[in-house]
């Protein structure tokens, strides 16, 4: 099976490139993220942690102050921020952890729960990650 979109390891790590619309309508933000299914729990009320500026940039809408425990620990707000996977018309509102800092050499990270939302791997190519949406039932 051939993934929808593949992604290409960035440092030897897993990640996606999403894009971030702007409500002015200037040009998408275009964000690597590492895809992480140790980041968060399927309960998690994130599925996404991006730096602040680009929820601010963005348009995100507040939602609340969360508490995070592990590589992020303390109060964060919470926006909800939309997303895009162009190439396999995934375009959501997504709720997003908004931080000053994110791990060198990437944009944010894909926690667990964003990516269980889709069928993701390396689909037997050890050097990409693959993503393609979940049947709709």
């Amino acid at each position: 099976m051939t993934p929808a979109v593949q992604f290409p390891l960035l440092n030897d790590r897993p990640t996606i490139q999403v894009s971030l619309p702007r409500p002015s309508g200037g040009p998408d933000l275009f964000r690597t993220l590492i895809a992480d299914t140790g980041a968060g729990t399927q309960r998690s009320v994130f599925q996404i942690v991006l730096q602040l500026s680009d929820c601010l940039q963005c348009g995100g809408i507040p939602i609340t102050q969360v508490q995070l425990t592990g590589a992020y620990t303390g109060s964060f707000p919470l926006f909800l921020v939309r997303v895009r996977i162009p190439r396999i018309n995934f375009d959501e509102p997504v709720p997003v952890v908004g931080v000053m800092q994110i791990p060198r050499g990437f944009d944010g990270i894909a926690a667990f729960r964003f990516l269980n939302r889709f069928h993701y791997g390396n689909f037997a190519d050890p050097a990409c990650v693959g993503l393609d949406l979940l049947p709709t039932v």
